[in-house]
């Protein structure tokens, strides 16, 4: 049975986890993103306790479900509403980054060539650390099971942005996103997300709305729609991962 029967994400509070508990395995982690829910684990113990300490009365309420776990606060389960979606072709690249992707910077994309060191670097220097170990662990499951994937944008043979997500049903979850050049990690949504619709995949979601995913043309939507697009249609099928010129995307 699913650690989430009986949880309905589009009664959960708005702005607040729609539960905590239960455990970061793969197929939990999976079945989360298929439900409309992604993962937030606290960072340590003083966050989990944190948590507890501010949500102790929603739960008692029944307003937060809490699922079964030895430490159920140090994992809390969001569905935010509304929700920050764009089209998989539709992230925005300014003109003079275009420009430069064209004339000047010669950088080439990927994707899945090197998932582990794209998540490792979203999670370096991050606070709250919530990449933990086990998450980081569930997402690789996933990544080799064709169901996460990461975008990576090379300058030459260095890595120098990147972003990773995982695919539920049509809609790619974007997690998380990293650069080492200015940009690059806008081209490395970019790219991901030209190549998840060229699979056949139909949104992508950017889980937090706010000013950076604004300015990539994400707009956000009523949870209750979000949860219908999810529903919506099949999961696409493989994404090209060999190398492309990134000047494409300008």
């Amino acid at each position: 049975m699913s650690l989430f029967a009986g949880l309905d994400p589009a009664r959960a509070p708005a702005d607040a986890p729609a539960a905590f508990g239960g455990e970061l395995g793969a197929e939990s982690v999976l079945d989360a993103y298929r439900r409309g829910l992604f993962p937030l684990p606290a960072a340590d113990v003083f966050a989990g306790a944190y948590a507890e300490a501010r949500y102790e009365q929603a739960v008692a309420a029944g307003e937060i479900a809490l699922l079964p776990g030895e430490d159920p606060y140090a994992l809390a389960w969001w569905s935010p509403d509304p929700r920050p979606v764009l089209a998989p072709g539709g992230v925005r690249v300014p003109g003079g980054l275009g420009r430069r992707l064209r004339n000047r910077l010669g950088w080439w994309t990927s994707v899945d060539r090197a998932f582990g060191r794209v998540v490792d670097a979203c999670a370096e220097g991050r606070q709250p650390a919530w990449i933990t170990p086990e998450l980081r662990e569930a997402l690789l499951d996933l990544n080799a099971r064709g169901a996460a994937h990461s975008g990576e944008v090379w300058e030459g043979e260095e890595l120098v942005g990147g972003a990773f997500g995982v695919v539920a049903g049509p809609v790619l979850s974007l997690d998380s996103m990293f650069h080492r050049r200015p940009d690059a990690a806008r081209v490395a949504v970019a790219d991901l997300g030209a190549r998840f619709g060229g699979a056949g995949g139909r949104l992508l979601d950017v889980q937090w709305d706010g000013p950076y995913v604004r300015s990539l043309g994400a707009r956000p939507v009523p949870r209750a729609r979000y949860l219908e697009e999810l529903a919506a249609g099949a999961v696409p099928g493989v994404l090209e991962s060999g190398p492309l010129p990134a000047s494409r995307l300008g």
